[in-house]
C-alpha cells in the first residue's frame, strides 16, 4: 500500500499542504519533510502580511499555478501553515500526483 507523506493529501485534483515557513531565508527554497510539514524558506519578513503574500507566490510558481490557485486555509499568523492548492501543473519532489498516491 503506497502512502502519502504526512504534510499533503490529494481531494480530486486538489493538494491540501502543511508548510512550516521559515521568513527572512538568504533565498526562496523547498528544504523537505519537516514535523508533519513541508519546509520552505523565504526571503519575506513575517510583517503585515508580507510572508504569506510571498509564499503564496511562490508555491504559485513552484506548482505552476496562478496565485489565484493558491488558498492559505490556516496559520495566517503562525510557522505552520495549511494551503490548498487547485489543478497543481508540476510537482517539487517528494509530492506524488494523485494517480500514483
Amino acid at each position: 500500500m503506497n502512502m502519502s507523506p504526512p504534510f499533503y493529501q490529494w481531494r480530486g485534483t486538489t493538494l491540501t499542504l502543511n508548510v512550516y515557513v521559515q521568513p527572512r531565508a538568504s533565498r526562496n527554497e523547498v528544504i523537505g519533510p519537516h514535523n508533519g510539514a513541508l519546509k520552505i524558506r523565504i526571503t519575506a519578513p513575517p510583517i503585515e502580511g508580507k510572508a504569506n503574500r510571498h509564499l503564496i507566490q511562490f508555491l504559485a510558481t513552484l506548482f505552476g499555478v496562478s496565485k489565484s490557485g493558491v488558498a492559505l486555509l490556516k496559520g495566517n499568523g503562525s510557522r505552520v501553515k495549511r494551503f490548498e492548492v487547485t489543478g497543481p501543473k508540476t510537482l517539487p519532489p517528494g509530492i506524488s500526483s494523485p494517480e500514483t498516491s
